[in-house]
């Protein structure tokens, strides 16, 4: 007996409810052509994930409730295919279900079965996380009391939906239902015979390993083959991306889907002839790679894909046609422009240098070479004679004070200006420059290099843009244009060019060292005391904390940018302005 599976590893678009359907519908024909028997879309496809505070409006989950109605209606069209569409069931305030205080939240976390007109069953969520960028208790209600330790055999079967297609038993999950032992073995203890997960989990770098490990377990504790259904897109400051997978009952790798892109994924789950509890996916035995040591799942790829997925979907998914940039010369803006161009195709950006008395020849001549070999439109406006006009306005009220940063950073103020100007009249979304290391130090000026929609360095260390670059011009044309970035933008000392002979470490430690406390601070949670016990000199580490808690009201002013590591500035971060804590 086999099932034959499509995983819809799709990119829905966050309360575009008519849009996903409508992909959602194409994929089901597209499924039913293909004569397969089950297509599994992701995780609240119907509505996109990370909705957010549109669950709190009715007219957004009746929108929701309508769409998956229409869905079921046009199942008809479809005999012998079952659709499992993940989706928000708005909660009946008067139905009993396991909370923590009196807070109502509006909606389930459900996936519903249909076919041919009929939803044959509907699963919610058990496990909510509330950790990190998540905020799912604020949305969901659980459909469960999580009882951590309790033994297998004393498991409620009741808590589980398991269906029936074509003979074979599917227990259901939904994301963090997997990262627990507890739904899986409830879903066991039911007669389910292979367990589908469906999934919008947000991309980290060394995710997509860290899934196949944690869903390893799930396999080996139930005894089950599964499949972890996973979506795919830019969403605000996410990323998901993809690498759907299928495991036998061992926890094997048995295939996965490519990463960030949008794929009908087709597998094949096989009931044992000789036993009829015993399942496992077709094509078990050919060598597969475990993604661990995929080639493909290395570091460099992933933060490369993800940043191109994210800056296309929020320049496309907002409406914008093109982007523009400003570019100095330097390694960060290099970046954000060669991501842009694989992002978008050279046709749709911009790069505008604007020199002031400080920029230097080789600056100019660097971004002019970028930009012939990327082939994208290309200014050049200076703003040496409007800083002069704005510092022989302002010399009345600065008589009697030297130069200061307050000149370094009128620099930047007219840039943002010109730059936010030309977005404005052409209609371009403007992309902003900044890494983490400069986001984390407040190394960036507040309505000027700051200005724009969308950051796509925002959680790139300094350190890490360095090889990033490297990384993309040895790949070849593998990702767009061959050797994008000029060698002396990656090799020369790293400079705001605001003042004369300006580098980053005149005010600055050294990129290596001040990533390396920020990792401990940021994504490790460590003290002043333990992050001097770890080694680095203590004024430095003083400077670093000092720095990262005084620049907080700027980066409440920062664009958004996609989630790489473990901590982003962002969601992810939430730190009050006003801070007397030194600790």
């Amino acid at each position: 007996m086999t099932l034959s599976i499509c995983i819809a590893q799709l990119n829905p678009v966050v309360g575009d409810v008519k849009g996903n359907l409508a992909k959602a519908i194409a994929a089901a024909e597209s499924a039913h052509q293909q004569a397969h028997q089950l297509v599994v879309f992701p995780e609240l496809f119907l509505c996109g994930y990370a909705a957010e505070d549109l669950f709190f409006r009715p007219s957004f989950l009746e929108d929701c409730a309508l769409a998956l109605q229409e869905l079921i209606q046009a199942s008809i069209r479809w005999p012998g295919l079952h659709i499992l569409m993940g989706h928000p069931q708005a909660v009946d305030a008067a139905a009993p279900w396991p909370r923590d205080s009196d807070f109502l939240p509006p909606a389930w976390n459900a996936v519903s079965l249909i076919s041919q007109a009929q939803v044959l069953a509907t699963y919610r969520k058990q496990a909510l996380p509330n950790y990190g960028v998540f905020d799912e208790k604020r949305y969901f209600a659980s459909s469960t009391v999580m009882e951590q330790g309790l033994a297998a055999d004393h498991i409620e079967a009741s808590a589980a939906t398991v269906v029936d297609i074509a003979g074979v038993r599917l227990g259901l999950l939904i994301c963090e239902d997997a990262w627990v032992p507890q739904p899986a073995l409830r879903a066991k203890a039911a007669g389910a015979q292979a367990l589908v997960v469906v999934n919008a989990s947000p991309f980290v770098v060394g995710k997509p390993q860290q899934r196949a490990h944690i869903l390893a377990q799930r396999a080996q504790e139930t005894g089950l083959p599964l499949v972890y259904a996973h979506m795919v897109g830019g969403q605000d400051e996410l990323v998901f991306d993809g690498h759907s997978f299928a495991l036998q009952a061992d926890g094997g790798m048995v295939a996965m889907a490519p990463g960030f892109e949008e794929i009908l994924w087709p597998l094949v789950l096989i009931t044992d002839s000789a036993s009829a509890q015993q399942c496992r996916w077709a094509d078990a035995e050919k060598t597969q790679p475990q993604p661990w040591d995929d080639a493909s799942l290395q570091a460099w790829p992933q933060i490369w894909q993800a940043l191109v997925l994210a800056t296309r979907d929020y320049v496309r998914k907002n409406g914008f046609a093109h982007v523009l940039l400003g570019l100095s010369g330097g390694l960060d803006s290099a970046l954000v422009l060669a991501i842009a161009v694989d992002a978008l195709g050279a046709d749709k950006v911009r790069a505008v240098m604007m020199p002031s008395p400080y920029t230097a020849s080789i600056s100019l001549e660097d971004s002019r070479e970028m930009v012939r070999r990327l082939g994208v439109q290309y200014d050049e406006i200076s703003i040496r004679e409007t800083f002069e006009t704005f510092k022989l306005s302002l010399a009345a009220q600065f008589q009697g004070r030297a130069e200061d940063t307050t000149e370094e950073n009128l620099q930047a103020r007219i840039r943002g200006v010109m730059l936010m100007a030309l977005s404005n009249k052409f209609g371009g979304l403007l992309l902003t420059t900044g890494n983490k290391s400069e986001v984390a130090m407040g190394y960036s000026t507040l309505y000027g290099d700051m200005c724009g929609g969308f950051g796509p360095l925002k959680d790139v260390y300094k350190s890490d843009a360095f090889e990033l670059a490297r990384w993309r011009n040895s790949c070849g044309d593998a990702y767009g244009v061959a050797n994008p970035i000029p060698e002396r933008i990656i090799t020369r000392p790293p400079s705001a060019e605001l003042r004369e002979g300006q580098t980053d470490q005149d005010s600055l430690p050294p990129y290596d060292m001040l990533d390396a406390i920020l990792r401990l601070r940021m994504e490790q949670n460590q003290s002043r005391a333990e992050i001097v016990a770890a080694g680095f000199p203590e004024d430095r580490v003083d400077q670093v904390i000092r720095l990262l808690r005084i620049n907080e009201y700027k980066r409440r002013q920062a664009a958004p940018g996609p989630k790489l590591s473990a901590r982003v500035f962002g969601k992810d971060w939430r730190y009050p302005i006003t801070n007397g804590y030194r600790g």
